[in-house]
């Protein structure tokens, strides 16, 4: 599916490089190629990408594109063919790839209803094994982002009470985010806590905007349980498409009910955000009172299974932040209609993610804690790489080829080396670890501060650990684009980095 996005300047669903070079010719792919719904539309009425919504449609079939999610393609396209800007085989060949899939799908062997996928129905996805992944593939999505000490994880046998306080503490629907399915059963926060634990539940205000914030009774109850778990953030009133966040904070009175609970609480205190997003939360992350951190993202129908799991120690937390938590300050100093990356120091703008942003964070990109204690390092990588030329190169020649050169230009052979990696852990929990590598390339082009190019997700036992390997791809890995969006090589040193263990290469020709 192309999406709505302008990749240099081109709409993804008008980009042939993109649907006929990249996914139907090196991909590939055996399918068709749909638009993401009223896209083409957008770069015609919106991004005023063409002139007219003919062309607009030619460019779109022409590209690759198979499948209009919308109408536009079927009020346009009859006329882009008697304009002369598409010809009638140029439809066929985005009909051929769509009827060939609905072949290999059966449709045209007869009744559907008689057909294996034909009944397909509710006691398929239901099964135990399906829901079982449910809360699985929840379970590794869980964030721990801070844990005190002694804090995570709760043994269920020394809780004789649980404070269970929060609007999204007992939420259903909630957990599914949009773009959902239909679930073949909810475990809310609460009902999955409950399983382990005797619990006490206040929502603490009467919706995620906690607008008359119940702080009296919840300070009460936190008072006298042996742990709090507090379960707050948003919803699809604050957060869906079409309908954007105007604020980094926790909305109304979260703040303060999480603060005033945390002040008198008896024992550890967890904060459990739900969410799509990412929030300022520094007030918490740096109160003592506030012991543990968890972000469960939109966790799925399983989501009060797995939170549970995680916090009683029944699942050992694994996740890492696919985005940087930025502080609310970032929204007074970066407009959200600046698409730019690079940061821009004259205009005090800090950049965008974390390849380029240079700005304070709360959390970071690839932030994740665990039960166990890992170690990585790498123990063998070369010093320096050389890519190799023939006698004729242009670059044995030219000046220009002494400190960046274009990937076209350089990259005529393959180039690849191997990093290896020791991963340890040192605590007796078993666990997984997702292994991250960084490259940080020369200060060129405003080039990213670092980049991933790399990651494998283990699992170790206690006191235990592995060699992992990594092959990197000088051209892929290294290279980076300039201001102009043309793809470079830098000649010189790059920092590899794992963890907080770094290694220093040179690249040269």
């Amino acid at each position: 599916m192309c999406s709505y996005n302008q990749v240099n300047g081109k709409p993804t669903c008008a980009d042939p490089h993109l649907l006929a070079g990249v996914i139907r010719g090196q991909w590939k792919l055996n399918g068709y190629i749909v638009s993401d719904c009223d896209s083409v539309e957008v770069f015609f009425d919106d991004q005023h990408y063409t002139k007219t919504p003919e062309q607009a449609a030619a460019k779109a079939i022409l590209a690759g594109l198979d499948l209009n999610c919308g109408s536009f393609l079927g009020q346009h396209t009859a006329a882009a063919v008697k304009k002369g800007l598409l010809k009638e085989s140029d439809i066929d060949n985005a009909i051929t790839n769509n009827f060939a899939t609905l072949m290999r799908l059966g449709f045209f062997d007869g009744d559907p209803r008689k057909q294996p996928y034909g009944k397909l129905g509710p006691k398929d996805v239901c099964t135990a094994e399906n829901q079982e992944l449910a809360r699985d593939a929840a379970r590794q999505g869980i964030v721990l982002l801070k844990n005190t000490a002694g804090s995570l994880p709760l043994s269920p046998a020394a809780i004789k009470t649980l404070a269970v306080i929060g609007p999204n503490a007992n939420v259903t629907k909630t957990m599914i985010g949009n773009y959902e399915g239909i679930p073949c059963k909810y475990t809310t926060p609460l009902q999955g806590l409950t399983a382990s634990v005797a619990t006490k539940y206040l929502p603490g205000c009467s919706n995620v905007t906690c607008g008359n914030a119940q702080v009296k009774e919840a300070k009460k109850l936190a008072a006298t349980a042996d742990a709090t778990v507090l379960v707050m953030g948003i919803d699809q009133s604050l957060e869906r498409e079409s309908f954007d966040r105007v604020d980094l904070r926790l909305p109304g009175q979260q703040p303060l009910l999480i603060k005033e609970v945390a002040k008198v609480a008896k024992g550890p205190v967890i904060l459990v955000i739900m969410s799509g997003g990412g929030f300022d939360i520094s007030f918490a992350k740096h109160n003592d009172k506030v012991t543990s951190i968890l972000w469960v993202g939109y966790p799925g129908e399983a989501g009060g299974a797995a939170i549970a799991d995680v916090i009683f120690g029944y699942y050992n937390p694994s996740g890492r932040l696919p985005m940087t938590w930025y502080p609310q300050s970032y929204l007074d100093k970066v407009p959200m209609t600046n698409m730019n990356m690079r940061p821009d120091p004259s205009k005090g703008y800090p950049g965008r993610t974390y390849r380029f942003y240079t700005g304070e964070t709360i959390y970071s990109f690839g932030h994740g804690l665990s039960y166990s204690k890992f170690s990585r390092k790498i123990v063998k990588a070369p010093q320096t790489v050389s890519i190799p030329l023939d006698d004729d190169h242009v670059c044995r020649q030219s000046l220009d080829c002494n400190s960046v050169v274009a990937v076209e230009q350089l990259c005529k052979k393959s180039v690849t080396f191997d990093i290896h990696l020791r991963v340890q852990n040192k605590a007796r929990h078993g666990g997984s670890h997702s292994v991250l590598l960084f490259v940080t390339p020369p200060s060129v082009h405003n080039s990213p501060r670092k980049h991933l190019i790399g990651f494998e997700k283990i699992y170790l036992k206690g006191k235990s650990g592995t060699l992992m390997r990594f092959k990197v791809d000088v051209c892929k890995d290294l290279s980076v684009v300039d201001e102009l969006g043309r793809r470079k090589i830098a000649l010189g040193q790059y920092v590899l980095h794992v963890g907080n263990f770094k290694h220093t290469l040179s690249l040269r020709i």
